[in-house]
C-alpha cells in the first residue's frame, strides 16, 4: 500500500460572517442604516441576499436593482459608514455554536485551516477574541487580495497561507457566494445553514455536504475525511 500516492490531510478555509460568528444580521442592519443615510430605502431581505460579496460588488448589485447611480466616492463612503455601524453592534455578535471548538479540534488533529473573509481587517479582526484565537491566527481579509467573493482570490490566498493546494482544501461557507468562489478556486464546498441560506440553494451552488452550524460539522468531521491521529 505504501507504493500508492498518499493524499494529504485536507485543509479547511472558513468564511467568517454567518460561518464562524453570528453576525449576518448585524451586517444587514449596518448596511441598511448606511444606505438610509444616503436616502436609499431597501428591504432587509434584498440586503441579506448579497451578504458575503465584497462591499464594492455588494453596493453595485443593490444599485443595479434600484436603478440608482452613485459616484465612486459615495460608494466608498457607504462602505466606511457600514463599517462604523457594524462596529457599534459588535457587542451583540457571538461565535456560532461549536465554532471555537471546531477550530481547536482541527488544530489538535494537525489539520491546517485559515479564515478567508470578504470583510476588511478593521471589522474582521474583531472576531478573533470572541473565537478565542490569537492575533496571529491565519486570516485573509479583503485588504490583502485584489478581488473578493465570488472571485476565488481569498480562498487561493488562504490556501497559500497554510501551505495547502486548493485542490486538497475544503471551503466552509454559509452563502452561495462562498461556494461559487470555492468552485473557482478548485476546492470542495461545504455549506452551513447558519447564515440564512437554505439547504437547496447551497447544494445547487456546489456544497457537497451541508451542516446546520459549526457544532454539527464538528460532530461529523469523519464524513469529511478528518480522522483521529493514528
Amino acid at each position: 500500500m505504501d507504493d500508492f500516492p498518499q493524499v494529504p490531510t485536507p485543509a479547511f478555509l472558513f468564511d467568517l460572517d454567518g460561518t464562524l460568528i453570528d453576525s449576518v444580521y448585524q451586517h444587514v442592519i449596518a448596511w441598511r442604516q448606511a444606505l438610509s443615510g444616503m436616502g436609499i430605502d431597501l428591504s432587509v431581505w434584498r440586503i441579506h441576499r448579497r451578504i458575503g460579496m465584497s462591499g464594492g460588488l455588494f453596493v453595485s448589485a443593490l444599485l443595479r436593482e434600484t436603478g440608482l447611480k452613485l459616484t465612486q466616492e459615495q460608494i466608498d463612503e457607504l462602505q466606511t459608514v457600514h463599517a462604523d455601524n457594524y462596529a457599534e453592534q459588535i457587542d451583540s455578535v457571538r461565535p456560532l455554536p461549536g465554532a471555537p471548538e471546531l477550530l481547536a479540534e482541527l488544530t489538535a488533529r494537525g489539520v491546517p485551516w485559515a479564515i478567508a473573509t470578504s470583510g476588511y481587517a478593521r471589522t474582521a479582526r474583531l472576531a478573533l477574541d470572541m473565537l478565542g484565537l490569537p492575533g496571529d491566527a491565519p486570516m485573509v481579509t479583503r485588504d490583502l487580495v485584489r478581488r473578493a467573493k465570488p472571485d476565488p482570490d481569498l480562498f487561493l490566498a488562504g490556501a497559500a497561507l497554510v501551505g495547502a493546494d486548493p485542490r486538497h482544501a475544503m471551503v466552509v461557507g454559509d452563502s452561495v457566494w462562498d461556494l461559487l468562489a470555492a468552485r473557482r478556486a478548485g476546492a470542495l464546498g461545504i455549506g452551513l445553514l447558519s447564515g440564512g441560506y437554505g439547504r437547496d440553494e447551497l447544494e445547487r451552488a456546489g456544497a457537497f455536504r451541508v451542516y446546520a452550524d459549526p457544532a454539527d460539522m464538528l460532530d461529523r468531521l469523519d464524513e469529511l475525511g478528518v480522522r483521529q491521529s493514528d
